[in-house]
C-alpha cells in the first residue's frame, strides 16, 4: 500500500523499507504491544517444553483477560498458521504454565479468561487461501499484514478477524472442575445473552441499538464482540469500548483519554482513578433509547483511535 507525506502542499510517496530480521521486528512489537495490538507482554521465546518442543515468539494477555499468542514473519511463509495452531493446542492444554509465566511478570492478580484464546499471526502477507482457511477453521486466529517505510514510518491492519461467537474453544475439563464421584461440572458461559438475562425490554433494546452501531463503524468481520463476565467488549485490533447492561440504564466504558474526548454535551465521566470494570477511561451511561445515537458519536472517536 502506497503511503504519501504531506508538506508544504507537495505529496512525497514513502518508499518501502523492510526489517534486517525477524527478531528486530519481533523486538519492535514487544517493546510497544499494548499501544499495537491491546496486548501486555508476557514472554519472549516461550519454551513449550521437551514434549512438544517448540518457542513461541511472543506471549502476552489482551486488554480482556484473554492469551495470546503472536507469531512473526518478515515475509511469507505457508507454515506460520499451522506453527501457531501448533502453540495454541499446547496453550489450551497448559493453563497452569501460561498462568505461572503471567504471574511472575504481571503479579498475582492478574485475571486470564480461557473463553478465546488468541493466536495472532503477523506477516508482510497472507493470502486468499490463508483468509479462507482460518474462516473454515472456526478458531480465533487474527491475520495482521504490516509494512515498513522509510523514515520510520510502519502501517499495521487486520486483513482476517473471526466473526464474533464461532471462536470459542469447547473448554476441556480441569481437575478442579471434577467432583468427587467424578462428574464434570458444568462450566457457566458468558454470552450476550448472559448478561441481558433478566434485563427489562427497554435495556435489551438500548444493547441491540448500541451493537448494531459500534458493528457499523467498520468492515465487516473488522469489529471484534468479546464477552467476559463484567462486560460485554468490542475491540478494533484494540479495545474501544466496554459495554455493562444493568437492571435501569446500560453503562459504557470508552477507551480515549479524557481530555482528548469532544463531549460538548458532558455525556462522559473521567474514571481513570476510579474502580471500574471496563478497560475504558471514561464511563458513559444510556438510560433511554434516544440517547444513544448522542452517546455513538463518542464511542466512534474512541474507535477511531484504532484505526
Amino acid at each position: 500500500m502506497p503511503l504519501y507525506h504531506i508538506e508544504s502542499k507537495q505529496v512525497t510517496q514513502l518508499r518501502p523499507a523492510a526489517f534486517k530480521s525477524e527478531r528486530e521486528l519481533q523486538r519492535l512489537f514487544e517493546a510497544n504491544l499494548e499501544t499495537l495490538l491491546g496486548v501486555r507482554f508476557i514472554a519472549s521465546e516461550f519454551t513449550t517444553g521437551d514434549r512438544q518442543r517448540g518457542r513461541i515468539d511472543t506471549l502476552g494477555i489482551d486488554q480482556n483477560g484473554s492469551p495470546a499468542i503472536i507469531e512473526f514473519k518478515i515475509a511469507y511463509k505457508d507454515n506460520v498458521i499451522n506453527q501457531g495452531m501448533y502453540y495454541l493446542d499446547w496453550l489450551v492444554d497448559h493453563r497452569g504454565d501460561f498462568l505461572v509465566a503471567a504471574q511472575k511478570l504481571l503479579g498475582q492478580d492478574v485475571k486470564v479468561d480461557w473463553a478465546s484464546p488468541r493466536l495472532i499471526p503477523i506477516s508482510e502477507e497472507f493470502t486468499e487461501y490463508d483468509k479462507y482457511a482460518v474462516n473454515r477453521m472456526g478458531t480465533n486466529i487474527e491475520l495482521w499484514v504490516y509494512r515498513l517505510y522509510a523514515g520510520g514510518t510502519l502501517y499495521l491492519e487486520p486483513i482476517f478477524i473471526p466473526e464474533a461467537g464461532r471462536h470459542k474453544p469447547k473448554p476441556q475439563p480441569k481437575p478442579e472442575d471434577v467432583s468427587h464421584e467424578g462428574e464434570v461440572e458444568e462450566e457457566i458461559v458468558y454470552d450476550l445473552e448472559w448478561h441481558l438475562a433478566g434485563k427489562p425490554e427497554k435495556i435489551r433494546e438500548i444493547v441491540d441499538l448500541l451493537r448494531e452501531r459500534m458493528f457499523a463503524l467498520g468492515e465487516p468481520s473488522e469489529i471484534v464482540e468479546n464477552v467476559t463476565k463484567t462486560y460485554i467488549g468490542y475491540r478494533h485490533g484494540k479495545n474501544f469500548c466496554e459495554v455493562a447492561p444493568l437492571q435501569s440504564a446500560v453503562k459504557l466504558w470508552l477507551d480515549i483519554p479524557p481530555g482528548e474526548l469532544d463531549d460538548p454535551r458532558r455525556l462522559g465521566r473521567d474514571v481513570t482513578k476510579i474502580g471500574h470494570h471496563g478497560t475504558g477511561q471514561v464511563e458513559v451511561r444510556v438510560n433511554e433509547l434516544g440517547d444513544v445515537e448522542n452517546v455513538v458519536e463518542l464511542i466512534r472517536q474512541a474507535y477511531l483511535l484504532t484505526v
